[in-house]
């Protein structure tokens, strides 16, 4: 049996995050749902950014996927990920911080796109509205998506934003054949009830050859049509045999081979949503692949989730050694 010496491997979009703070008010104005990831132009971008003006801005490489992959190396985790970037200085920022994280990066460049950037939005109660141009990683394409790191990898983590596009759902489709082939276990994330809304018959189809299944009570009454959280996670277990259904602060549960795991909430004063189901992910697959326990891979996963979205940004400021000593110790 082959080598697994990459126990995580992501597929999904490059994206430099901005972050700011901003009001209700600011929201409505920009005529935008808020809680919500919109597909823009670059100019409403450069609009926004003007009306941010001069104030603080927290800035980092993201990505769904890729906020997963950086949780699960912070933790000690071995990871690679897979994704597009553009020749500019937020392509060099990218290939940087992967770098000083110890991340392999199988990022190809593209010549004629800048790299992708979300502006993220941060109203009062914490919650985040995201305004994303994908830029050159739209243009992430099957012919990049190589064997060598999928074939060594454990699990192949995928972001259901990669779906938007036919050219991002061929290349997901085929590395999920790769990971096949490898006998490499597939993990995909739902992303956003949009991702639900508009290409859900895309979404079934890489669910279906998925071991796991990351997503949260929203996504689960849209993806089934339930009217509640429990008979949302009723009908995915029909489905799918691994589930993770996150309730926000009411904990989530762990559909596991037939068992369920409820694992609760963690203490935490909202500031600032972003990244808390990506945080989630990481920790769970970290507890999952180097702790045993489904119930202490989803504790790990509940309360790096509660850590991250006391502070600012996806990534978690506190030390992940502690927080996974809190709960194997």
């Amino acid at each position: 049996m082959m080598n697994k010496d990459i126990k995580l491997c992501g597929i999904g979009n490059a994206l430099v995050d901005m972050q700011f703070e901003v009001t209700d008010k600011e929201i409505i104005d920009l005529g935008l749902e808020k809680g919500t990831m919109t597909l823009v132009v670059d100019d409403v971008q450069e609009t926004v950014l003007k009306m941010m003006g001069n104030r603080t801005k927290y800035v980092s490489s993201g990505g769904s996927a890729a906020n997963t992959i950086i949780a699960f190396s912070s933790f000690g985790g071995k990871a690679a990920y897979k994704t597009m970037i553009g020749e500019d200085e937020d392509g060099v920022f990218y290939v940087d911080e992967f770098q000083d994280l110890g991340i392999i990066l199988d990022a190809p460049i593209d010549d004629d796109d800048h790299t992708g950037r979300c502006l993220v939005l941060i109203t009062p109660d914490s919650e985040r509205t995201m305004l994303t141009s994908l830029g050159a990683t739209q243009n992430y394409k099957k012919d990049f998506v190589s064997d060598d790191l999928i074939k060594r990898s454990e699990w192949l983590y995928i972001e259901g934003y990669k779906l938007t596009d036919d050219i991002g759902y061929e290349a997901v489709l085929h590395a999920c054949h790769v990971a096949k082939k490898y006998d490499t276990k597939i993990a995909l994330t739902f992303s956003d009830k949009f991702i639900i809304d508009l290409f859900k018959d895309r979404l079934n189809e890489i669910a279906l050859l998925s071991d796991l299944i990351f997503c949260n009570e929203t996504e689960g009454m849209a993806f089934t049509g339930a009217n509640n959280p429990e008979k949302a996670l009723s009908s995915l277990e029909k489905s799918f045999k691994n589930i993770a259904f996150t309730k926000s602060a009411n904990g989530s549960i762990i559909s596991w081979e037939g068992e369920q795991y409820e694992i609760p909430s963690y203490k935490a004063k909202p500031v600032d949503s972003t990244g808390a189901g990506d945080m989630y992910a990481g920790g769970f697959f970290y507890g999952l692949v180097y702790g045993g326990s489904i119930e202490k891979a989803g504790n790990l996963a509940s309360l790096a989730a509660s850590k991250v979205v006391s502070q600012h940004g996806a990534r978690l400021k506190s030390s992940h050694t502690k927080l996974y000593s809190k709960i194997y110790s």
